[in-house]
């Protein structure tokens, strides 16, 4: 079967950046398991996994505007210190969600100065490009329970 519209598909990976440094793996760890055509994968990766089949191996290179984006500087920003109100020591790298005028918003703080912090709204990897090593594992037809929900149920079961 090939993957199509409404398929599951379970795939290996390793995720690496420009420079060759690995961002992310399934090695050791189950495949990724998605339903082809829901948006659930980034739309770069689903385009070119599209008519592959059980055992296809391949190399994909995504672009940051069908990857995570470009980088939005506006998502960049200065907030004052004591916007973190129960948080003793703010340092980068730390995560939180902001609540902004569209809706919750995860963002990392890249700098502390002083009463200052920096946090910064775009995803870990926009404006990077992608590169995709993938091993088809598995592709089967979605049931109509999973076409409706719009993503993979487990064996016998789903959490929502």
């Amino acid at each position: 079967m090939q993957i199509a519209q409404n398929s599951v598909v379970a795939f290996h990976y390793t995720l690496t950046n420009d420079t060759g440094e690995v961002l992310d793996s399934s090695e050791g760890r189950e495949p990724l398991t998605y339903l082809h055509g829901a948006g659930n994968i980034i739309p770069g990766l689903e385009k070119q996994l599209e008519g592959r089949a059980t055992g296809d191996k391949l190399q994909a290179k995504v672009s940051p505007e069908e990857g995570y984006g470009e980088v939005q500087p506006q998502l960049v920003q200065e907030v004052p210190r004591d916007a973190f109100q129960g948080v003793d020591n703010v340092e980068p790298g730390m995560q939180f969600q902001a609540q902004t005028q569209g809706g919750p918003l995860m963002v990392t703080v890249t700098q502390v100065e002083g009463d200052t912090v920096t946090v910064d709204g775009n995803h870990p990897l926009a404006g990077q490009s992608l590169n995709f090593d993938v091993e088809i594992a598995e592709v089967r037809e979605a049931s109509e329970e999973e076409v409706e929900h719009g993503h993979v149920h487990g064996e016998g079961d789903h959490e929502h």
